[in-house]
C-alpha cells in the first residue's frame, strides 16, 4: 500500500467529524478510507470532505476490510481497551482516543498486545506533537527558567446543559479528570520528566462524575523537585493554562491543549531581569502533526511521541488523584 497509511474510523463522533476526518484527510501520509457508523445519516458530514468513503454498518465490518491499515477510535472511554484489542487482533495499527483505558493496568494489556504484533497501538494524545510544547520541553530541559520551582495548570469547560453528553455519563467514563485531566497532569509529565511523589485532591460530583477538582502536591523527577497544581472543572467558564515557573524566569502557555480552538498557540518566556519573549504557532494543526507522526512511525519506524508507557504513567496519576480524592459538593 506505499507509503500513505489507510485510516478507518470506528464510529461517527462528532470530534471524528470535525477534528481527527479531517486531520487524517489532510495529512500527506494518510488517507481516509473507511467510517463504521450503523447510522447512515452520521456519514453524510464525513463525505462532504471524502466522498470516496466506504461506510460500513459495523465496528466488525470495518476491521475486516483488507484496505484499512490503522484505525482510530474516538468511543466512550469504558470501550477503548476493548476494541482497541480487536482492532489489533484484526492486524490494524491503532489510534485511540483519550484516555486510552480505565484503569492503569488495563493499558498493561495492549503494551503486551502491541509487543506481540508488533503493531503501533497509542493513545491519541495530540498536544505532544504540537510545536508549543516540544518548544517548552526544550526550554525547560535547558535551563532557560533555571531550576523549576511550582507548576500551575487549569483546564474548564462549561458542558452542564448537554446532560446527554458522555462526560456526564459514569457509565461510559464520564467526568472531568478523565477528560481533560489528561492534559493537566501528563502535559507537566512531559515536559519536565517528573512524576507524582504527593498528592491531594478535592473534588465536586455530579451524578456520578467529576465535575470539578483541585489536585495539589510534589512532583520530581532529572530537573529536580518541584510543587504542582492542576484545576479542571465541567462546570466554568472556559479556561486553559500552564505556567512553568521556575528560579529565574517563567513560561506561560496561554492555549496549551486546544490550539486553534481555544486561541492561538503561544508560549511567554520571561525572565528574571523583566525582558519577555513571546512565540506563537498559527498554522500548526496538532491533529494532522499526529496523524503524521503515527504514519511515520508505522512506516519508518520513527519513535512515536507518545508511546503506551507514557499513556501508562498518566493513567496512573489518574487512579492516584482518584485514590486520594476527598468530595466536598
Amino acid at each position: 500500500m506505499g507509503d500513505v497509511l489507510n485510516w478507518g474510523i470506528l464510529g461517527a463522533s462528532n470530534f471524528a467529524l470535525k477534528q481527527m476526518g479531517p486531520a487524517i484527510h489532510a495529512a500527506p501520509n494518510a488517507r481516509l478510507v473507511a467510517l463504521a457508523t450503523s447510522n447512515a445519516e452520521k456519514s453524510i458530514g464525513f463525505k462532504a470532505f471524502c466522498p470516496d468513503l466506504n461506510v460500513h454498518d459495523s465496528y466488525e465490518a470495518l476491521l475486516a476490510d483488507a484496505d484499512v491499515d490503522a484505525v482510530y477510535i474516538p468511543l466512550p472511554n469504558h470501550l477503548h481497551v476493548k476494541w482497541a484489542q480487536k482492532a489489533a487482533r484484526a492486524g490494524k495499527h491503532v489510534l485511540v482516543e483519550k484516555p486510552i483505558a480505565m484503569k492503569a493496568e488495563e493499558i498493561d494489556t495492549l503494551i503486551a498486545l502491541r509487543d506481540e504484533t508488533g503493531l503501533l497501538i497509542a493513545e491519541a494524545y495530540m498536544i505532544v506533537h504540537h510545536p508549543q510544547w516540544l518548544r517548552a520541553r526544550d526550554l525547560v530541559q535547558s535551563g532557560a527558567i533555571g531550576q523549576v520551582d511550582h507548576v500551575d495548570t487549569a483546564f474548564s469547560y462549561d458542558n452542564r446543559a448537554d446532560v446527554n453528553n458522555v462526560r456526564n455519563k459514569p457509565d461510559m467514563g464520564g467526568g472531568g479528570i478523565r477528560d481533560i485531566g489528561v492534559y493537566t497532569y501528563s502535559s507537566v509529565r512531559f515536559v519536565t520528566g517528573a512524576e507524582p511523589t504527593d498528592l491531594s485532591a478535592r473534588i465536586k460530583t455530579e451524578n456520578g462524575v467529576d465535575t470539578w477538582a483541585q489536585v495539589v502536591g510534589e512532583m520530581a523527577g532529572p530537573l529536580g523537585r518541584f510543587t504542582y497544581s492542576a484545576m479542571t472543572s465541567m462546570r466554568l467558564c472556559p479556561r486553559q493554562e500552564v505556567v512553568f515557573q521556575g528560579e529565574t524566569g517563567q513560561i506561560r502557555l496561554t492555549a496549551p491543549f486546544n490550539a486553534g480552538i481555544f486561541g492561538q498557540a503561544e508560549l511567554e518566556l520571561r525572565r528574571h531581569d523583566g525582558t519577555r519573549t513571546i512565540e506563537n504557532w498559527p498554522q500548526a494543526n496538532q491533529y494532522i502533526l499526529q496523524v503524521e507522526n503515527f504514519g511515520r512511525t508505522v512506516r519508518d519506524g520513527a519513535d512515536y511521541p507518545c508511546p503506551l508507557e507514557f499513556s501508562r504513567g498518566t493513567q496512573a496519576m489518574i487512579d492516584r488523584v482518584f485514590d486520594v480524592a476527598v468530595d466536598i459538593s
